[in-house]
């Protein structure tokens, strides 16, 4: 996401509600928010605690459902020990250590500094050689190095149409002849079971800060692109106001099938999540595994 600043909300001794009220209203598809705020020095340590927790689905799947989610992408890909993998979005490592501990040559990517070096350090903890790189994986440029690249978790979802085009470029380039792509998309029953966000709060100290502040939550639908939005606004004490989005593109078999088979893949295997459950109509999760074929 790119920055659309921070904006003060406090006019002299009055808040300014023309400062909220354009914040409120509806943005356009894949508007910026703060920038890069995984790297927030704060926010940054909420994220990896949501990473670790084995006790929920929140950043990263929990450790049962990482293990079968390896076990069936190696049958699936039919993957050997040696095989290259590459992770994308790797956050601390958890797939790569998985794929390392069977022994397979693993690199995992991440545009999350904090992440990153708890990867690097439990890879050396376990000594497992895992090559880990802090970077924008759009900003990779391999060719011809990889067996299997993984993307994990919905972040096929968050980039918008254009970077999600070079991103499959990308990949492709990376890949070997014949390599495999892993990926999971959520569908609209997702969205429809969780709904949209509208609450606010105050907390004293939380995610987004650590000193108090105040949390508006907004959720935005664009049912016409199969796009949503939950977005933050966070206001402190000072009248300070920061802005968060994470956006949301959601797909069916069909579509998602359409984008790949564009950017010269084919879809091997369609399911309800990369743990092999069977596909079915009312999935919330698709998880696919799509091959390299030549380029169109």
């Amino acid at each position: 996401m790119k920055s659309v600043g921070v904006q003060n909300i406090i006019d002299g001794d009055h808040l300014n509600f023309n400062v909220l009220e354009r914040f409120l209203q509806r943005p356009e598809p894949f508007a910026s928010g703060e920038k890069l705020f995984w790297n927030d020095p704060h926010i940054s340590k909420g994220m990896l605690a949501a990473h670790l927790n084995p006790a929920i689905d929140a950043a990263s799947r929990r450790p049962e459902t990482i293990e079968k989610t390896v076990n069936h992408m190696i049958r699936s890909m039919n993957l050997k020990a040696g095989d290259k993998i590459l992770d994308l979005g790797c956050g601390p490592g958890l797939y790569c250590k998985h794929f390392a501990q069977q022994g397979f040559s693993v690199t995992g990517v991440d545009y999350s500094q904090r992440s990153i070096e708890y990867a690097e350090q439990a890879a050396t903890d376990h000594s497992l050689d895992i090559e880990y790189k802090y970077m924008d994986y759009l900003d990779m440029n391999y060719c011809d190095t990889f067996d299997a690249v993984l993307l994990i978790y919905g972040d096929f979802c968050v980039i918008s149409d254009k970077k999600r085009d070079l991103l499959l470029r990308k990949i492709h380039k990376a890949l070997k002849p014949d390599g495999y792509f892993a990926l999971d998309v959520s569908t609209k029953i997702h969205r429809k079971k969780n709904g949209l966000k509208n609450r606010w709060y105050a907390a004293e100290n939380g995610f987004w800060k650590p000193e108090p502040h105040l949390v508006l939550e907004n959720g935005f639908d664009y049912p016409e692109e199969n796009l949503y939005l939950d977005q933050y606004l966070v206001i402190e004490k000072c009248g300070k106001i920061s802005v968060y989005r994470n956006w949301f593109h959601d797909y069916s078999l069909g579509e998602i099938r359409e984008v790949l088979e564009a950017g010269s893949f084919s879809v091997q295997s369609a399911w309800s999540d990369l743990t092999g459950k069977p596909y079915k109509e009312n999935s919330e999760w698709i998880g696919i595994v799509a091959k390299k074929e030549s380029l169109i």
